[in-house]
Parts: C-alpha cells; sequence; structure tokens
C-alpha cells in the first residue's frame, strides 16, 4: 500500500439529514497534519460544518478547533470556505479569513491543528 494513500474516509452523507450537492467521490479535503492525518473528507452536502460539536459534519475532537468553527459551500463548479466565529481563526494558504473565501484545488484549509488539503477531481468515468 502506497503511504500517500489515506488512512481512513469519511463520508459526510453518512451524518444526518444533508442536502447533496456533488457526487461523493469527486470533492473533499485530506487531512495532512493533526491527530486525523491521512484521513480523507468527502464533501457531497451544500454547506458542510467543520468544528468541535459532535454533530459537525466535519468533526475534529480538539481543544484547538472550536464547536462551531468553519462552514464549507459547494456551489456549481465553486467552493467556499468561511469562519463562523471561531476563537483560534480559519486559515487559508496560511492566511486569516474573515469573510467568504473561494478555494481552489491545492489550497490548504487550517482549523487549530489540523491542515487540510482541498482537492476536486472532475475527470468523468
Amino acid at each position: 500500500m502506497d503511504s500517500d494513500e489515506p488512512t481512513e474516509t469519511y463520508f459526510i452523507s453518512d451524518s444526518a439529514d444533508g442536502e447533496r450537492s456533488t457526487p461523493s467521490t469527486g470533492i473533499g479535503f485530506v487531512v495532512t497534519e493533526g491527530p486525523l492525518a491521512g484521513s480523507r473528507f468527502l464533501l457531497d452536502r451544500k454547506v458542510s460544518t467543520l468544528g468541535r460539536h459532535p454533530k459537525s459534519d466535519l468533526f475534529f475532537d480538539d481543544i484547538t478547533v472550536s464547536r462551531r468553527h468553519a462552514e464549507v459551500k459547494v456551489s456549481g463548479s465553486s467552493t467556499s470556505v468561511r469562519d463562523v466565529g471561531s476563537l483560534n481563526g480559519t486559515y487559508i494558504n496560511m492566511s486569516q479569513i474573515d469573510d467568504e473565501v473561494i478555494i481552489a484545488p491545492g489550497d490548504t484549509l487550517q482549523i487549530g491543528k489540523f491542515k487540510l488539503v482541498f482537492f476536486q477531481d472532475t475527470s468523468s468515468e
């Protein structure tokens, strides 16, 4: 097995009722730093919540992450991230964000001690 392969994949649609917006295999984040390093989060909702709250779509059980930390919105061909009042801030490519920011494949999202790289597979099978 290649060491660059994710160790675990989380499907957002496995959690409570969310409206699907994209196929579950083409868009999401790979955790590159933090306790979940190697894990992959696949986004298939229009809006996904990130935080320490157990009902967050992307759940990060660490004190450096606010209970309601950030949201990721998938709309058509664009994906954006916004901070929702976190204590430690939300960062895109090492710059703290205050407003909604559109992200592109390869961009790094940091919340607390977790760093996630955004990916979007546009190839059709």
